[in-house]
């Protein structure tokens, strides 16, 4: 397997895994709906993610950039960065991003923005101070290929997703209990219908407990798939994979984390902001399942085409 079949299996498993969220997150607005007796739900429902979404969309790059403490800088103010960004950007095909930077000693970055005109790409200074030239460009040729693949309009839609999925499960919990106790609670009813409201009372709850989980586990899916389809790009558009790859062993060794930092956030970084990718233990099939990196050795092994 080459980069190019690596890049285009990553397209469709994240075009399945997409899929396959907005499926699960209809049938559990139904579900809601229906064990509720209540279709205005859904529709509020729809409303309300169509309302987050224009939200997320439009000022998601600058809540981001709030967060971490970014500012924008100019040429002058680190012209080796800016021509490395510039000459990446002409060979992607690119419009030229906003260049941001991150005062923090930990080595790391990552790339928000709407479309490919409002792409922006922020850098830690210890990444700077770091890293050579051939692995600053791998680095950077990554986070434009998050631009390029339009993941940081994807990562937006799967955050406003969870978002949604949450708070829909826990209205369903309050509403479910709610509903029980002003019946007169669950073992009022001595029919068998009473019993099969029961059940479906209990199952219910079962689900909107277990929902959100399901769709972490899913955006963080969603996300390690896009790091690699970054890797693969960046190395495509670089020429040199052992830059990145270089890069990726130097950043794994880093013990620095980022100062300003939240769990919502850490999916669009280069590396793990929280918890680092000096993966020194391998994580099984289950500690996996919650990382939102793929392992450091599976990144490099996919970019040197090892087997």
């Amino acid at each position: 397997m080459n980069l190019y079949t690596q890049k285009d299996k990553n397209i469709r498993k994240s075009y399945l895994l997409i899929l396959g969220f907005l499926i699960f997150i209809i049938a559990l607005g139904w579900y809601f709906s229906f064990a509720l007796n209540s279709g205005i739900i859904l529709y509020i429902a729809v409303i309300f993610s169509i309302t987050m979404s224009f939200i997320s969309y439009w000022y998601s790059d600058k809540i981001v950039l709030k967060m971490s403490g970014a500012y924008e800088i100019a040429k002058k103010d680190s012209p080796e960065l800016y021509r490395i960004v510039e000459n990446l950007a002409i060979t992607a095909g690119l419009p030229l991003p906003k260049i941001y930077i991150i005062e923090d000693e930990a080595m790391n970055a990552f790339a928000t923005g709407r479309d490919y005109n409002h792409g922006v790409i922020a850098v830690t200074k210890g990444l700077l101070q770091v890293l050579e030239k051939n692995e600053l460009e791998g680095v950077i040729a990554h986070e434009l290929s998050h631009i390029g693949n339009r993941d940081t309009l994807v990562s937006t839609i799967i955050v406003v997703l969870v978002g949604f999925v949450s708070l829909i499960s826990d209205f369903f919990i309050r509403m479910q209990i709610f509903g029980a106790y002003s019946s007169g609670g669950l073992g009022k009813n001595k029919e068998g219908g009473g019993q099969i409201q029961m059940i479906l009372i209990l199952i219910g709850i079962i689900l909107a407990i277990l929902s959100p989980i399901v769709a972490i586990i899913i955006k963080l899916s969603i996300s390690r798939r896009r790091e690699f389809l970054a890797d693969v790009s960046g190395a495509l558009l670089t020429r040199y994979p052992e830059g990145l790859a270089s890069a990726l062993k130097k950043i794994s060794f880093d013990n620095h984390k980022i100062k300003r930092i939240s769990k919502s956030t850490a999916h669009l970084f280069f590396s793990d902001p929280i918890h680092g990718i000096n993966n020194k233990k391998k994580a099984n099939w289950f500690g996996k399942l919650f990382m939102t990196h793929p392992p450091v050795e599976e990144r490099i092994k996919a970019l040197l085409n090892k087997t």
